[in-house]
This record gives C-alpha cells, structure tokens and sequence, in this order.
C-alpha cells in the first residue's frame, strides 16, 4: 500500500489506492485531524461520520478512479480540483456510477505528510453521494 503523500498534489492517488483497498483505517490515514467531508452540499461530515460516508463506499465494491486536474500550493495548504468516478458493478450486482469534480483542501502536517481536511467531492454541483442519506452529519 502506498505511504502518505510527500506533495499535496499525491493526495488523490493516495486517497485512492487507500479507498481501493477496502482498507478503512488506511483510508482514515488520508484525513487530518478534524477533517470535513461534504457528502451534499451544505451538509459537512466529520469524526466518525466522515470515516463512515468513505466506508460504505467502499463496501460497494466498486474502484474509484482520480485525475487531478489543478493543485493550487501556498506554504503548507493546497487546493486541489480532481475529477473522479466510480463505476463498476457492485458486490450484490447493482450498477455503480458516481462522479464529480471535487474542490479540496490539504494540509502539510508536522510529520511532512499531506493529508486531506476539506475533502468536497462534488464541488459546487448540487449531487450527493449515494451513501450519504444514511448517516447523521454530526459527531
């Protein structure tokens, strides 16, 4: 598996090899403390619920696929614009396609790994992730 991004613009792959593995606390490993997910718009994820939303997408079954488009540095914080999908079919033979073009935020953290604290997958598009509408946003 691979280790924690050296660069803010290795986060995505990190994320995603993580996420492929089906391997949650791995997965985990790419937030930061006190990280945000943003399952739908205006709904922002973190603690456990966070870790969950990633974790029932992982269970799909279904890869997950990244292409950074843009990453933005400024010292110790970058933003990142990445196209990503998943699709495929999933563990109880269900289609599976979602995909967005999320706007994140990374952190250089003292360990001189970069790691995810606003991870918003769809950006400004007003969709949610499949998943989502099973967990209560709050901690």
């Amino acid at each position: 598996m691979r280790g924690l991004a050296d660069r803010p613009e290795d986060v995505p792959a990190v994320f995603a090899g993580r996420f492929n593995s089906g391997d949650a606390a791995a997965l985990a490993q790419v937030y930061g403390d006190a990280a945000v997910l943003v399952p739908q718009p205006g709904t922002p994820a973190t603690c456990p619920v966070l870790h969950a939303v990633n974790g029932r997408l992982q269970e799909l079954g279904v890869p997950i696929a990244v292409r950074p488009r843009h990453v933005y540095r400024s010292g110790d914080v970058a933003l990142l614009i990445v196209d990503w999908v998943i699709d495929g079919t999933g563990r109880e033979g269900q289609a599976v396609h979602v995909e967005g073009t999320a706007t994140d935020m990374a952190r250089r953290g003292a360990d001189g790994r970069w790691r995810y604290v606003i991870d918003n997958p769809f950006g400004t598009r007003a969709q949610r992730l499949p998943t989502e509408d099973t967990v209560d946003p709050g901690c």
